[in-house]
């Protein structure tokens, strides 16, 4: 990983016995089956067993745990570049990425249409602004308008960009509002934004609109609903405008950025963290679409919201 900020980001390499006996396991890992889009029991009972007996795991999934919910914590890259090298990207890598994830939270994909990973490339016809454009990506947590949306979200580097471009961007949320000042924390906490379409998704609640962007959680636990979209894409008042253009300015201003290598695997606590991309360098239509960036995004729920 080539790191671009100025603050380092939350690595975790694995340990060589557990990448080992990944590898090992990684043809006997069962496919996930799914059911409304959560993965069926037996499903996950199998991966269990399997991922169970595999030496240092849970060390690991403990220090990943931890970086993503302890405190202070709130992302972390797994790197799993060796077993990228050793396995190639396809399915058996995409098996392990999805078991190693399921330490955490249950996958789930709450898009009918799409299977579990969601393809993220790059579209140069696309709105520069969107995920597989080629712009700037602001600062967001994904499905902001849901009532209850995702817990983490993740990206597995498949392909870095080969221009050299396109860092992530992450920024701590509550640490953002912290800066605020009382007047512009009353306004986020009023429900006055809106932002975004919601058609045809399951497991992540109703459409909450109008959302207010601090919910009433405990401190430093509930969602900061942000996109930095909503400041173009949205009818707001001038008031409740300039709050959300402060934590815009606030979230850049502590962001840590850095640049994936392939084999990466980004986890991001959507309570905690924000995450977003600088802008990809020009000349990406002379890129042949199968080597331009290309990242997995996998949406994970925790057993507790999965409940409520």
């Amino acid at each position: 990983m080539t790191q671009t900020g100025t603050t380092a980001p939350t690595l975790i390499d694995l340990p060589r016995e557990l990448e080992e006996a990944l590898v090992e396991i990684s043809a006997t890992l069962p496919d996930w089956d799914m059911v409304a889009g959560f993965p069926t029991e037996s499903t996950l009972a199998q991966c269990q067993e399997q991922m169970g007996a595999v030496p240092l795991l849970k060390e690991t999934a403990e220090s990943l745990r931890h970086a993503l919910s302890g405190e202070g914590g709130g992302y972390a890259v797994l790197r799993l570049g060796n077993l990228a090298e050793a396995l190639g990207t396809g399915d058996r890598f995409r098996r392990l990425a999805v078991a190693l994830a399921a330490e955490v939270a249950v996958p789930f994909s709450p898009f009918p249409r799409w299977p579990l990973w969601k393809d993220i490339g790059v579209k140069v016809e696309k709105d520069p602004g969107k995920s597989s454009g080629v712009g700037y990506n602001a600062h967001h947590m994904d499905l902001v308008n849901a009532t209850v949306p995702p817990d983490f979200t993740t990206l597995l580097c498949i392909r870095p960009d080969p221009l050299g471009s396109g860092p992530s961007i992450l920024s701590d949320a509550h640490a953002a509002v912290g800066r605020l000042s009382e007047e512009s924390r009353v306004l986020l906490a009023e429900p006055a934004y809106h932002y975004g379409t919601f058609f045809d998704l399951h497991g992540v609640g109703e459409e909450y609109k109008p959302f207010p962007i601090l919910d009433d959680s405990a401190p430093d636990d509930g969602f900061v609903r942000f996109t930095a979209k909503m400041l173009v894409r949205s009818e707001l008042s001038p008031a409740h405008a300039d709050a959300a253009r402060q934590l815009a300015e606030e979230l850049v201003r502590g962001q840590v950025t850095f640049m994936l290598q392939r084999g990466d695997y980004l986890i991001v606590n959507q309570r905690r963290f924000l995450h977003g991309r600088e802008a990809l360098h020009s000349g990406q239509e002379a890129v042949p679409v199968a080597d331009r960036r290309l990242l997995l995004q996998l949406l994970l729920r925790t057993p507790a919201s999965l409940a409520s």
